[in-house]
């Protein structure tokens, strides 16, 4: 079997090795969303992990409502993003855009409007707005009428992520937000062909991934998923029948790869607590034939494990690239990792707790 270090393809993408940089919104954009210099210099530091999935990018100006995060709808955000993917690629690594629409989880003081998802409904805890932290606020049904230019955003800042120099993207039907909610029937409580059967609340992740692989190419095309327990405020009452039958659906439309985040009794996800919902990678591993990463805390030891016992084809580390550009070497030689500055997590700081962690001597 591969070890976590041996190369791999994601589609088009070839991989130096199986350690995946999973999306973390670290907000370094201006009150634009276009892309900051410090951001080309933070990705090019972990430029050796064998995949560097992007923090997620705003898809349209409706679905990006948290402070200083980044978008790609329009000419401004490209040249942004290109300057990142540059500096990526001269590092020798590679990088896809997650593209990023956050439903009910975005605040009117950033979007100018209010909140969507499909059905009505009010997210727990708050929000980063540039005034600070502000409670959630009631999101309204999306109309019939209004979900083709839901997914032709998808398809356009597919578009524009190719133009930016991204090898590819990735879906973000995961952790509450837009298309995870269409998802899950803790959220979705519609009556028409979005709601409902499994295969209503399917329908709109399978015509954004059709739109999107019509645009740049199933090779050039991942999903994220978060298939078990609670992940702010969004549920499902039978998640086995609902994730399972996505996973073979994005099988058949060809997708690249899939990545998983699972939760599990002793989890600490910062949006995400422990659940007894049992995990279903093993499961979905039998209908997903092409690459599966999964994702949520492993250790050195248990990420070596699941790729030798061909659990996964790669893990993707989160917090631990904060803190650990050069995370690579130091899982592959068995360094101790560096601990992370909650304090800044999220910007705008500048450089404090984001370019400044050394790499190991």
């Amino acid at each position: 079997m591969p070890t976590l270090f041996d190369p791999i393809s994601f589609g088009s993408i070839k991989a130096a090795n199986r350690v995946v940089m999973a999306p973390l919104t670290r907000a370094r954009a201006g009150k634009d969303a276009v892309p900051t210099p410090i951001m080309a210099e933070y990705y090019a530091q972990r430029a050796s992990a064998g995949l560097i999935i992007s923090e997620a990018v705003g898809i349209s100006r409706q679905g990006l409502g948290w402070a200083y995060a980044t978008g790609i709808w329009n000419e401004e955000q490209v040249k942004g993003w290109k300057a990142v993917t540059d500096a990526v690629h001269e590092k020798g690594g590679k990088i896809v855009c997650q593209l990023w629409h956050m439903g009910r989880m975005v605040h009117s003081s950033v979007t100018g409007e209010q909140p969507v998802a499909p059905s009505p409904s009010t997210a727990p805890g708050h929000i980063h707005t540039y005034e600070g932290k502000a409670p959630y606020e009631e999101a309204r049904a999306l109309r019939l009428d209004e979900i083709p230019g839901i997914v032709e955003s998808y398809a356009h800042a597919a578009r524009n992520a190719m133009k930016a120099g991204f090898d590819g993207v990735q879906i973000h039907s995961a952790n509450g937000y837009l298309l995870d909610e269409f998802l899950r029937d803790g959220t979705n409580h519609r009556t028409d062909a979005y709601g409902g059967s499994v295969e209503n609340r399917l329908r709109l992740l399978r015509e954004v991934t059709e739109a999107v692989i019509k645009e740049v190419g199933a090779e050039h095309v991942g999903v994220r998923l978060s298939p078990n327990g609670e992940v702010q405020g969004t549920i499902d009452s039978n998640p086995e029948a609902v994730f399972i039958p996505a996973a073979k659906m994005l099988n058949d439309l060809g997708v690249a790869w899939l990545e998983l985040r699972e939760s599990n009794p002793s989890s600490t996800f910062t949006f995400a607590g422990a659940t007894e919902q049992p995990k279903l990678s093993p499961e979905i591993r039998k209908v997903f034939t092409r690459p599966l990463v999964l994702n949520q805390e492993y250790t050195r030891d248990e990420a070596l494990k699941a790729v030798a016992d061909g659990r996964a084809d790669a893990i993707s580390f989160g917090r631990a690239y904060i803190a650990n550009p050069d995370l690579v070497r130091r899982l592959k030689d068995d360094l101790p990792l560096q601990d992370d500055d909650m304090a800044t997590w999220y910007g705008p700081i500048g450089a404090k707790g984001y370019t400044d962690y050394p790499f190991a001597k």
